[in-house]
C-alpha cells in the first residue's frame, strides 16, 4: 500500500481492538484547497489541518517552494470510508503522508506509527498502545513509531511482541519522518521538530 509516495501506515483502536489505518495524500493543480475524506470526525480533521500547516511552514526543509501549496489542491483520504474514524492519534501519520507526497519519497512499508502532532512539530502521547502494537504485529510491521511519552505503556506488551519490533520513541515529527522515509538519522532531522523537552 505504501509503494506510492503520499501513503503512510497508521494505527488505530476500533470497537473490536487495534487496526492498521492507511492515510493517503494526493495533489492536483488548484488554489490551495484541502479536502479530507474517509468519514473522519472533527478531531481527526483538525489533526489533518495541523499536519498540513506544519508541513507548509517547513516546506523549505523539504526543497518545496511555498508557492507549490498555493498552486495545488491537496486531498487527504483514509480508506474504509464506511467506518467512522476520529481522534488525534493519526496526526503524525497524516504529516508523514504529506511529507512523502511533497518530496516524492515513499514511506517504508515496514513502518507504522501513531501520535498526535502540534503546530510546532511536537509528538504528543496517545492511548491504546497495546491494541495498536498487536495490530501492527498482525500486519507484519517491523518498526513501530510511538510518542516518547508513551514509553511506560511498552511495559504492557508481552515480551515476544515487544521484541518483534524496532521501536522508535519520538518527541518531534522530524524523528518520525527520519524513521518513516529512511532518510537521515533522527539527529540530522532535529531541525524539523522541537524535541528536547
Amino acid at each position: 500500500r505504501t509503494a506510492d509516495a503520499g501513503v503512510a501506515t497508521g494505527l488505530a483502536v476500533t470497537a473490536v481492538g487495534g487496526d492498521v489505518l492507511f492515510v493517503e495524500a494526493s495533489a492536483m493543480p488548484g488554489k490551495g484547497k484541502l479536502t479530507i475524506t474517509g468519514q473522519l470526525g472533527d478531531v481527526m480533521r483538525e489533526s489533518a489541518q495541523a499536519a498540513l500547516s506544519w508541513v507548509r511552514s517547513h516546506s523549505a526543509l523539504f526543497g518545496v517552494d511555498d508557492e507549490w501549496f498555493a498552486e495545488h489542491d491537496i486531498h487527504i483520504h483514509v480508506p474504509a470510508g464506511a467506518v467512522p474514524k476520529d481522534g488525534p492519534s493519526a496526526g503524525i501519520t497524516i504529516a508523514t503522508a504529506l511529507v512523502s507526497l511533497v518530496t516524492g519519497k515513499p514511506v517504508n512499508e515496514h513502518v507504522a506509527m501513531t501520535g498526535e502532532i502540534t503546530l510546532t512539530g511536537q509528538v504528543l502521547p496517545i492511548g491504546g498502545v497495546k491494541e495498536k502494537a498487536l495490530a501492527a504485529q498482525r500486519a507484519g510491521i517491523t518498526t513501530l513509531v510511538l510518542p516518547k511519552e508513551n514509553e511506560p505503556d511498552l511495559e504492557e506488551l508481552p515480551k515476544d511482541v515487544r521484541s518483534g519490533f524496532d521501536i522508535v520513541l519520538a518527541d518531534s515529527i522530524g524523528q518520525v519522518i527520519a524513521a518513516a522515509l529512511d532518510g537521515a538519522s533522527p539527529a540530522a532531522s532535529e531541525p524539523l521538530g522541537v524535541s528536547k523537552r
